[in-house]
């Protein structure tokens, strides 16, 4: 009997776990994230988990950029249009919940959990087991440090100092977290807000939290325990960047743009106005600082709508705002794409460094939309195949020349120190605050700090003068000519 228990514990233990898999796209608007889903739950019996935040929102499918019906092959999307507009922002804590919860339920019925969007950190904190916060988080929406659907969100009437100007914020975290107040440039209210908000929560500075954060990190990276550790891979995950040359992207945006205003993206805007005109005459007006009211293209036609209300332009001046207002709304495009390429080099893949899967990450080179077969449809659907057949995968930078020079560069960049790196320092010349040594060190080499110092230094040399000149009349002394030479020098 006992020789026939080991047996079978033996073979409990030695017998592979069942796979879950599961496949997340992430990458700049833009770039064919969506596509490339539809491509691969079309191919592999899978369904789609949205993870853009904006792309929620029910009733505006313009402005949020959301994958029409027609293109999205029958595959069904999850968490896709289903909030309403004057619906609460969904926080973190609930989207990974439900997350997490579609992501059994796809594998219980045998398909293809696919995880696609651009909202990062929404899909960093599914990606990874027990995900750390991280101080330095940053997002065109709610911050999601500490924040779950348990949070107060309530937090201003219980605190009203959150609802303070940035400096009186500032100021009170100076009192009770010197260390986060030292890191927030003076005029990012959202962190400064954040940390306050952390430290009234929990009644600890939010510095110590994130130092114990990242100790528990530390020592769990320090026991190397892959499969269970903080921050690692929740499912056996491949990860596709899909990204394009910056020229390339920035053009196929200002058309996309463009395609928008076509389709009726000034239509969805105005009835955005609108509701927020009615909310407003109502007594209940709406917080254009969360949820879909910070989205790309209602805050750059907002001018427009205010002023075509008014009445008091001309036909042409209007016309001319428009243009402006949609030349903002390029521009603010690009920005973002550049964000979150910037959330993808830095905070991603220091996640994923720190869970040691780095080979997970596969960079698809979408910058020439005619070759998609060959750049994105074939390398992704053999890397899948490969993943769900449990067989070895390339190198992530043997799939193009653009996956190698991106991930090469990654791969040779050293680590930082993140606390020094974003320490922020003031120019007492300039009266200029820098968050982090790399924009102090851009400041200090920039012509308009060289100017700056000059001036000072020939100030200064002009009130040495005149303290001088002044001194002389009292005493009946000469000035000295060298100094009258230098100030009429500076004069002329």
């Amino acid at each position: 009997m006992r020789h026939l228990l080991r047996q079978l514990f033996s073979s409990f233990h030695s017998s592979p776990p069942v796979m879950k898999p599961l496949i997340a796209v992430v990458g700049a608007t833009g770039t064919g994230k969506s596509k490339l889903a539809v491509d691969l739950a079309s191919r592999f019996n899978g369904e789609i988990i949205n993870g853009d935040a904006m792309q929620m929102y029910r009733g505006l499918p313009i402005i949020t950029n959301q994958i029409p019906p027609e293109e999205r092959n029958g595959i069904p999307h999850h968490l896709l249009s289903c909030v309403e507009i004057e619906e609460e922002p969904w926080w973190i804590g609930r989207f990974k919940q439900d997350s997490l919860r579609l992501i059994d339920e796809i594998h219980a019925k045998g398909k293809l959990p696919i995880l696609v969007g651009g909202t990062h950190y929404y899909t960093q904190a599914v990606l990874f087991n027990d995900q750390l916060v991280d101080a330095d988080q940053d997002s065109s929406d709610d911050d999601p440090v500490l924040r779950d659907d348990n949070s107060d969100r309530d937090s201003p009437t219980k605190w009203p100092i959150l609802d303070a100007t940035p400096g009186v914020m500032l100021q009170k975290l100076k009192e009770v977290d010197p260390v986060m107040a030292a890191r927030w440039h003076p005029n990012d209210a959202r962190k400064i807000r954040r940390s306050l908000e952390i430290y009234l929560q929990t009644g600890r500075p939010a510095s110590e939290v994130y130092a114990e954060q990242q100790r528990l990190k530390q020592a769990d990276m320090a026991r190397n325990c892959l499969s269970l550790g903080v921050g690692r891979l929740r499912y056996p995950t491949m990860i596709f960047w899909v990204h394009s040359e910056k020229e390339m992207l920035n053009s196929r945006l200002e058309k996309r743009v463009d395609s928008m205003v076509d389709q009726g993206l000034m239509e969805e805007a105005r009835r955005m106005f609108d509701f927020s005109l009615e909310k407003k005459k109502q007594g209940d007006p709406v917080d254009h600082t969360r949820g879909v009211w910070v989205s790309i293209g209602y805050k750059e036609l907002a001018p427009y709508f205010d002023a075509l209300y008014k009445g008091f332009m001309s036909e042409l001046d209007l016309e001319a705002l428009k243009r402006a207002c949609v030349g903002s709304i390029k521009s603010a495009t690009r920005q973002y794409a550049v964000s979150q390429i910037k959330w993808i080099r830095n905070k991603l893949w220091k996640a994923i460094a720190d869970a040691g899967a780095t080979d997970h990450l596969y960079l698809l080179d979408s910058t020439n939309v005619e070759a998609w077969k060959e750049t994105i449809t074939q390398p992704s659907e053999e890397l899948v195949r490969a993943l769900l057949n449990g067989e070895s995968t390339p190198d992530p930078k043997s799939l193009s020349e653009l996956a190698r020079t991106v991930l090469s560069a990654k791969e040779a960049q050293p680590q930082r120190d993140s606390t020094a790196y974003m320490k922020c320092i003031t120019c007492n010349v300039c009266k200029k605050t820098m968050q982090g040594s790399e924009q102090w060190d851009i400041h200090i080499n920039g012509n308009v700090h060289k100017r700056a110092l000059k001036s000072a230094a020939k100030k200064a040399a002009r009130d040495a003068y005149l303290r001088k000149r002044q001194d002389s009349l009292t005493s009946d002394v000469r000035p000295d000519i060298s100094s009258e030479a230098a100030i009429k020098e500076d004069a002329g």
